[in-house]
């Protein structure tokens, strides 16, 4: 038999020779410098999946592995985007840009240029370079990273302040730009993170009224590094399992004569009322992760890190088995983290795939990643990629 392979640990990259490196690919293909280079983190979410569209709250935090773009005015009407990752230049005229113009990974980006003109803001025609740190289809937000990164560097070359404010508008018309021009049914915590987040913090979003609130997070002083487990598995939003969880979400809060779930949280009695299993299971997950965002929430404010633990395993339980988004290699990656020291773990993201977290003593970050790679191998699955997360901050400007 084969040896397994070593554990791939993702790097998150220097943030400045990420930058230098792209304004000189900006140079080389225009002969122009950047004006602005900017970057935006992708997120993993700690606790609250599938609730911000059940009007409930959510616990992301920003990673160190981020999304950056090198941007420069031009003196036409004209996008013209490069993504190293794709290897493609895209160029797509400005006037009449509406939603189903444009297609794949450029729609992400013509479709901010589309949402910020529509609010008003002086958009004009740009040369953007983009280059990305963000596992693509792992479940970690990079295309919001893709949005917000390039939101942020419209509204530096337009003139506009970065305020509190200017960042909450560019979260609604990065939204806009998935839902509308891209056609993947977010609810918008991905873009709230990417912008909003802070160093050393979680944010806890509350999508009943939109509160955003800073929530201390620090495992390592407790000697704990929360790993993401990225189990390379495909996942894509647009394929309909998202799509299809929200509309029974949204059947079961009309059959309880209710706006969303979120308003018959604590009353779990109200379940047997729903004639149908599979809506029945999709309610309860939606209660149940309800009340443990409540419990996480609380047990971060008062640094139990160890707290959040059991959370993270009832957690992934109700995704498997009432939301039914969770996979095989999803399972296994949460089961052998637990088998192996983590004192928690869960899928994150939408589903379908993707990754996973493990909340885990640092002296056993290596075990544990060493551990799910060889349970991979053994397998014949494709090696898991791994990233510690420590909580980053939220879109920047770095030059």
């Amino acid at each position: 038999m084969s040896p397994s392979p070593a554990a791939d640990v993702v790097d998150a990259g220097d943030p400045e020779q990420v930058a230098a490196a792209l304004g000189e690919e900006l140079v080389r293909r225009t002969g122009r410098g950047p004006e602005v280079v900017t970057c935006a983190p992708g997120r993993v979410n700690l606790i609250g999946e599938h609730l911000d569209y059940n009007r409930g709250r959510c616990l992301p935090l920003a990673l160190p592995h981020a999304t950056y773009a090198a941007a420069a005015a031009r003196g036409d009407r004209v996008l013209s985007v490069t993504s190293l990752a794709m290897a493609e230049t895209r160029q797509v005229p400005l006037d009449g840009l509406a939603p189903g113009a444009v297609h794949g990974w450029a729609a992400y980006v013509a479709g901010v240029l589309w949402a910020m003109a529509a609010d008003g803001r002086p958009v004009r025609g740009v040369d953007v370079v983009v280059d990305s740190r963000v596992p693509v289809g792992a479940g970690l937000s990079s295309s919001a990273a893709l949005e917000c990164a390039v939101a942020l560097a419209v509204l530096e070359l337009a003139g506009v302040p970065d305020t509190p404010d200017a960042r909450r508008a560019l979260v609604a018309a990065c939204v806009r730009a998935e839902t509308e021009m891209v056609g993947a049914p977010t609810g918008g915590m991905d873009q709230s993170v990417a912008l909003l987040a802070e160093r050393g913090h979680a944010l806890l979003l509350d999508f009943a009224d939109g509160t955003p609130t800073q929530v201390p997070w620090a495992p390592e002083a407790d000697g704990l590094t929360l790993l993401v487990v990225d189990t390379r598995v495909s996942h894509r939003l647009v394929d309909g399992g998202y799509a299809s969880r929200r509309k029974q979400c949204e059947r079961a809060a009309r059959e309880l004569g209710v706006e969303s779930l979120r308003d018959v949280q604590g009353h779990p009695e109200v379940l047997d009322r729903l004639a149908d299993p599979v809506v029945r299971r999709r309610a309860r997950h939606v209660l149940t992760e309800l009340d443990r965002v409540d419990v996480a929430t609380d047990a971060l404010t008062h640094g139990d890190h160890a707290a959040l633990g059991p959370v993270l395993d009832d957690s992934h339980a109700s995704l498997r088995d009432d939301f039914e988004v969770s996979c095989a290699e999803l399972d296994v990656a949460v089961a052998t983290c637990r088998g192996h020291g983590a004192l928690g773990a869960r899928m994150t993201g939408g589903g379908f795939g993707g990754s996973a977290v493990a909340l885990v003593p640092t002296d056993r970050v290596d075990e544990v990643g060493q551990a799910v790679t060889d349970e991979f191998a053994a397998r014949r699955w494709a090696p898991p990629g791994l990233l510690p997360a420590p909580a980053s901050g939220g879109a920047r400007r770095i030059r």
